[in-house]
């Protein structure tokens, strides 16, 4: 069945690689069909990956093999939402051990330029939370963090 909606995220090459790798990585997630040049073409050739159909934490996505023509960048981001550290620390170190790279409060990018925010579930509750002075000092502590730090966060909830 095709999704009435569909991520559509560009590659030069290697979407099926990253699409594997989040089919390996992310809960929920799979790789359903590869499609392939029925003949060659300008930039190909009959038999090269075109596109390929996958799922992202239960997210319908496409990957598009489009060239070097455009690159990822932060105004696009998977957010992930995690239940403990050992998730949060799971799932962040795959995207930054496999050629990827850190960033502030919780965000990596993987090794195709796409980003993500890992982020603790604990964290967005504490954003959350009525009391103003609750949400500033996780605010405030999480303003210092690569990979979220549930304790940490939590600590600075209690305050």
């Amino acid at each position: 069945m095709i999704p009435k909606n569909t991520i559509c995220l560009w590659y030069d090459g290697t979407a099926e690689d990253a699409a594997h790798f989040y089919a390996a990585t992310f809960p929920d997630s799979a790789v359903q069909r590869v499609y392939r040049a029925p003949s060659d073409y300008p930039s190909g050739k009959q038999g090269d990956v075109l596109t390929v159909d996958f799922t992202v934490a239960g997210i319908a996505c496409m990957g598009l093999n489009g060239g070097p023509a455009f690159r990822h960048n932060e105004a696009f981001s998977f957010q992930i939402a995690t239940d403990d550290q050992e998730e949060t620390d799971r799932l962040w170190n795959a995207i930054v051990a496999n050629g990827g790279q850190e960033s502030e409060c919780g965000w990596c990018k993987d090794r195709w330029g796409v980003s993500w925010q890992i982020t603790p579930r604990v964290l967005t509750e504490a954003m959350a939370d009525p009391d103003p002075a609750v949400a500033r000092r996780a605010f405030a502590a999480m303003m210092t963090m690569r990979k979220i730090d549930i304790a940490a966060i939590e600590a600075a909830r209690r305050g």
